[in-house]
């Protein structure tokens, strides 16, 4: 490590005492009542990822590592552990999971390591795990039917190729209508569901990111929908009063502005 990097590392270390110490707001927090303040911090993260704004991530990545080791504080004060105990796990667990780089293990491409990951993965703790044990309950269920897809295929559970998943997402469309045919609310839902599961997993055989791309439509859904409200201000309109008609031209005026 660079004597920077340690002066650094060194110095937030002994903020976090100090704030434990003398400020009433970090010495009153709790594990558990930094939990959403984190998930916070991380979808913050996300966003400026997502912007790609790079001073921005700088930012969000030091309050996502102020979470850190506020966490690893907290539980050093309980005798439980240490930032030096979540260091060393880490990189005991990094190495165990490379032996292609410090074993004498030898793969071909970025998906045999992978591989490997998930099976070494599956060996910790000297019992047999489940292949979808290793996704989180709590991710988002976006997110979440990615991972299960993603842990399904490291074992040969996946389709083909890309045509078979749309032939599927076809599928489960149709199954859908007839639900609503039937007016069945909870099947309705249910073959909801499916139809974004399958979604997702065509997401995934396009090498798409699903989260990214909803988002990326939310985003240009609130541009071009803002993009009405200016142009009802500059005409002294209200939006409650303007025809959907009205409201759908000037969409496609800021469709054509983009």
């Amino acid at each position: 490590m660079k004597e920077k990097e340690k002066e650094s590392f060194q110095k937030i270390l002994l903020i976090m005492d100090e704030l434990r110490e003398k400020c009433p707001w970090d010495k009153k927090q709790t594990i558990a009542s930094l939990r959403k303040l984190t998930i916070e911090e991380v979808y913050e993260l996300s966003e400026a990822i997502s912007n790609d704004d790079l001073e921005e991530i700088k930012n969000e990545l030091g309050d996502v590592l102020l979470h850190i080791i506020f966490y690893a504080k907290i539980a050093s004060e309980k005798k439980a552990f240490d930032i030096s105990d979540v260091i060393s796990h880490l990189c005991a667990k990094l190495i165990r999971r490379h032996p292609h780089v410090y074993g004498d293990a030898s793969v071909n491409n970025a998906q045999e390591v992978k591989k490997n990951w998930e099976e070494i993965k599956k060996q910790e703790g000297g019992t047999k795990k489940g292949i979808l044990s290793g996704v989180p309950s709590a991710l988002p269920p976006m997110v979440k039917s990615f991972r299960i897809q993603d842990k399904a295929k490291s074992v040969g559970f996946d389709w083909e190729n890309a045509t078979q998943v749309l032939e599927k997402c076809n599928e489960e469309f149709d199954e859908l209508k007839q639900a609503i045919q039937r007016e069945d609310k909870q099947e309705i839902e249910s073959e909801f569901g499916d139809v974004l599961f399958s979604l997702i997993n065509y997401a995934r055989f396009l090498d798409i990111d699903p989260e990214m791309a909803l988002e990326k439509t939310n985003k240009k859904f609130i541009r071009r929908f803002n993009y009405i409200e200016n142009h009802a201000l500059l005409k002294n309109k209200s939006l409650k009063k303007m025809s959907l008609k009205e409201m759908d031209a000037i969409w496609q005026m800021a469709k054509k502005e983009e």
